[in-house]
């Protein structure tokens, strides 16, 4: 049986919608609900299975036709929250017969194909400047600051560099972190002063796969199995690649100068941490391509997320701090969808990054593997596991009393 014209219409935009908002990083629990809702108001019968590799959608127009299956591998999205939120407008202007389906599909591929809002010059900057503000957050030295500033840039041309060079992007993580090491170790010849397990970290920090754990976990809550475990695999894999080319730089680096003995340098003052989450936030939002009138909404749940783990920390301890900045950044990205008719994740993104939960497994792999530990801290590798836990069970919580109505 032939199928109509309109239904070929309506899964032509399915499709592509859906295939956008993977590349625009989507978890899969999310994506799935929302092509859900799509094609319910384009009165189409639809299943979807979605994982970071592979998308497929099962569509007929009603119970006596037959059904068009589609299936496509693609590459994990990267966050783009700013045409994932022109996209969500794309679909309530679809939805509310401002545009047709036709007019729809058009503007979601000017959407797939816009370029980066804020050009190169802008990206580079905020790789640096996230680099030096997570440093800062972890109240080391003014010099670990700087110096971790500096080695960011170098580390950003490699990404820029992997834009263009497929090998590159294939070793960007190990390459990446070995160049950070080599640089943190051979600095300690004119800065015997700087922390460089932490100035490494603090350099590749934009690699470091917290958000992706925390979204795997939440996949995986959702009882999106196969995502979710996908997700955390590879985030794992990513890690141990950092982890690698971090303690090859560093072995190298002692074979062809040796090591020279850290001299405790005067730690930064505790207000600085709120400077630190203030530029974080506005590179965050550089780097994760946010709308400039969504900026603001997005630097505030910066604010929010770090504010509430820090007053919750006093009374529940940092693990479950998390939980708090959790459910706080929970409360308010909803409030924010309601309010502004937007998805949460444009402003929930943001303020999870601030929370960098990533930073602690690393902490606590360096701790098991070498027995050195980056900071004052004990039972670093520990909590790591509480704290991506509370982070999930901080949203769900949030979900229940005040839910979003964008399913996005």
């Amino acid at each position: 049986m032939t199928q109509s014209k309109e239904f070929i219409e309506k899964r032509r935009f399915i499709i592509k919608l859906g295939k956008a908002l993977h590349k625009f990083g989507t978890p899969a629990y999310r994506l799935e609900a929302h092509l859900q809702n799509v094609a319910k108001f384009l009165e189409v019968q639809a299943c979807f299975i979605i994982t970071p590799t592979a998308l497929t959608f099962v569509l007929s127009e009603d119970d006596e036709h037959q059904e068009y299956i589609h299936v496509v591998r693609v590459k994990p999205g990267e966050l783009d929250l700013g045409s994932l939120a022109r996209a969500d407008e794309l679909v309530d202007e679809l939805s509310s017969k401002q545009r047709t389906l036709t007019e729809a599909i058009e503007r979601l591929e000017e959407i797939a194909n816009k370029p980066n809002p804020y050009g190169r010059l802008l990206t580079f900057f905020a790789f640096g400047a996230s680099s030096g503000a997570f440093s800062m957050l972890m109240h080391t030295s003014w010099n670990d600051v700087i110096w971790s500033t500096l080695i960011g840039f170098v580390v950003c041309l490699f990404t820029f560099w992997a834009e263009r060079s497929r090998r590159v992007t294939d070793m960007l993580e190990p390459v990446s972190a070995l160049t950070a090491a080599l640089l943190a170790s051979a600095i300690t010849l004119i800065d015997p002063s700087i922390n460089v397990p932490l100035v490494i970290l603090s350099s590749i920090i934009a690699f470091i796969p917290g958000l992706a754990l925390t979204l795997g976990l939440a996949e995986l809550a959702a009882r999106n199995l196969i995502s979710g475990t996908a997700r955390i695999m590879d985030a794992v894999m990513t890690l141990f690649k950092l982890y690698f080319g971090a303690v090859l730089g560093v072995a190298l680096a002692k074979l062809f100068w040796g090591e020279v003995a850290f001299i405790q340098p005067e730690n930064t003052p505790l207000w600085t941490s709120w400077v630190a989450v203030t530029i974080l936030s506005f590179s965050l939002v550089i780097l994760f391509k946010a709308r400039k009138k969504d900026a603001p909404w997005g630097i505030i749940s910066g604010y929010v997320a770090f504010g509430a783990s820090i007053w919750g920390s006093i009374y529940l301890g940092v693990a479950l701090g998390a939980f708090v900045g959790a459910f706080a950044l929970g409360l308010y990205s909803n409030l924010f969808s309601r309010l502004m008719n937007l998805p949460s994740s444009v402003v929930k993104i943001l303020g999870l990054v601030v929370l960098v939960p990533g930073s602690k497994v690393y902490m606590g792999l360096n701790s098991a593997i070498s027995g050195e530990v980056m900071l004052n801290a004990t039972d670093v590798s520990s909590q790591a596991f509480l704290i991506f836990m509370s982070l999930v069970a901080g949203l769900i919580f949030s979900n229940v009393l005040l839910p979003s109505r964008k399913t996005l």
